[in-house]
């Protein structure tokens, strides 16, 4: 494949346009690299725009046909008001980021020879102190910080057997955290299923403006929201100044006192008053110009979609709202390196990098780092070898967790760039899928084998302390 059609093969498309191009195109095909491409999990939920209007939020709801704005209105109140709980956050890296740049091996004696353009000079970044053939690129110090405080657990070679180099398989995959194309319900939306509730569909928050396939559920409610300042308060048929006047005096109806004889009169005082106290966490998110209204103190990168998502989330957290899984892609940066990787991979590592450290630090300026945990993942990592200007589709790749509860440890070994598969790819030392079964038994409580397929022959590091 020439360095042209390398560039080209996967410009532009994400799963849903191409999609849609193939079934515009009858008969044309999809491009050979993406053969045989699965649907993603959750085609074909409905997908309801609700606004709540107690609450002051409008949400796109799937998977709770059945439920009614006002049932949803008070589950969103109630699961408010119970202890706040650990929340996991998956963050996508799009693309199949160079697990090879981000932790260079600049100590194995390959690497030279498969990199000559593309390699880092030993000392240009971090070190990284587990292995130490292996160095942080220059432009994830975000991350090595991170690490260097015990907050980071690093899977340096992780993926699936007789892995598949097409970005959509992959990525299905670690979505529906099974090696099933067929697959429609995401491994976090069968987690919710299990534990969720059926009235709360801020339990499974899509940070963006479409559903994420690892939300996807089969019968609870969950989420999407495209950026946290899309809060709005609004009432059928009542304007300003009306409107706010009204709203206090809803509010003030949740104080009065009702006998414990009407269990009528008292469970309505209860959901006007979670719904009133919502109401007023929610009021800081909302502006007249839709600009976002919370404060965020650590410096996020400016003029970025994905680091401004993370200060929301992180001010949703503070405000209270029922959140337990969140899912966000850094879609700013498409790591799909084909060529001009040496000009293309740095600036958007950083953004990426700097926005989770910002995000980390905002949480443990609030007191919320000890309630959240990320998995930061990609679905693939690239070739060892470099192509022209740039890295093919590869195997192993990188993942990691972060948090403060992060067992800071390196989970599997390197396994170096001289014994490669048969494809020449690296070889993985861990399966994404036992990364899940940590994530769910050590952070969030859940017997895997519930929601993982075959997870008793699943090996389960240790991600968390």
């Amino acid at each position: 494949m020439s360095q042209s059609q390398r560039k080209t093969c996967c410009e532009g498309f994400t799963r849903g346009q191409l999609l849609g191009a193939a079934a515009a195109r009858a008969g044309a095909g999809l491009p050979k690299i993406e053969r045989e491409m699965p649907i993603p999990a959750g085609t074909g939920l409905t997908r309801r725009s609700l606004l709540f209007a107690a609450a002051g939020l409008t949400l796109s709801v799937y998977g709770a046909d059945m439920l009614g704005v006002r049932q949803l209105e008070e589950g969103i109140a109630r699961a408010a008001e119970a202890p706040p709980g650990r929340v996991l956050v998956s963050i996508f890296m799009p693309g199949g980021v160079d697990a090879m740049s981000l932790l260079a091996p600049v100590g194995d004696p390959a690497y030279a020879r498969l990199r000559p353009n593309l390699g880092l000079a030993p000392g240009s970044g971090p070190a990284f102190t587990q292995d130490t053939r292996l160095m942080w690129h220059p432009a994830a110090t975000g991350l090595a910080s991170l690490h260097g405080e015990g907050k980071v657990t690093v899977l340096p070679a992780v993926g699936y057997p007789s892995p598949d180099q097409s970005h959509f398989t992959s990525r299905h995959y670690w979505e529906v955290g099974a090696l099933d194309a067929g697959a429609q319900v995401g491994w976090l939306g069968r987690y919710l299923d299990r534990s969720g509730s059926i009235d709360n569909p801020l339990q499974g928050l899509s940070l963006s403006g479409n559903l994420s396939p690892a939300l996807a559920t089969a019968e609870q409610p969950v989420a999407a929201l495209e950026s946290p300042s899309a809060f709005t308060f609004s009432t059928s048929g009542v304007d300003e100044p009306v409107q706010a006047a009204m709203l206090r005096a809803v509010d003030g109806l949740g104080a009065i006192h009702a006998p414990a004889s009407e269990a009528d009169l008292a469970g309505a005082r209860r959901v006007v008053a979670a719904a009133g106290k919502l109401r007023g966490q929610l009021a800081p998110f909302v502006t007249a110009d839709g600009s976002p209204a919370y404060a965020t103190p650590p410096p996020y990168p400016q003029s970025s979609t994905f680091a401004t998502r993370l200060a929301g989330l992180a001010a949703l957290l503070a405000a209270g709202l029922p959140l337990r899984i969140v899912t966000v892609e850094a879609g700013d940066a498409d790591f799909d390196t084909h060529a001009d990787q040496k000009a293309n991979f740095g600036p958007r590592m950083q953004v990426v990098m700097d926005s989770i450290l910002a995000f980390q630090r905002d949480l443990e300026a609030r007191g919320l780092a000890d309630r959240v945990l990320i998995n930061l993942w990609s679905e693939f990592g690239r070739r060892p070898e470099e192509n022209d200007s740039g890295t093919d589709h590869g195997a192993a790749g990188a993942a990691f967790v972060v948090g403060t509860h992060a067992a800071g440890q390196m989970v599997g070994e390197f396994p170096g760039m001289s014994a490669l598969d048969e494809s020449e790819n690296l070889i993985a030392t861990s399966d994404f899928r036992g990364l899940y079964c940590g994530l769910l038994e050590q952070w969030l409580g859940q017997d895997a084998s519930a929601v993982i397929p075959d997870a008793a022959g699943l090996a389960r590091p240790a991600v968390v302390r």
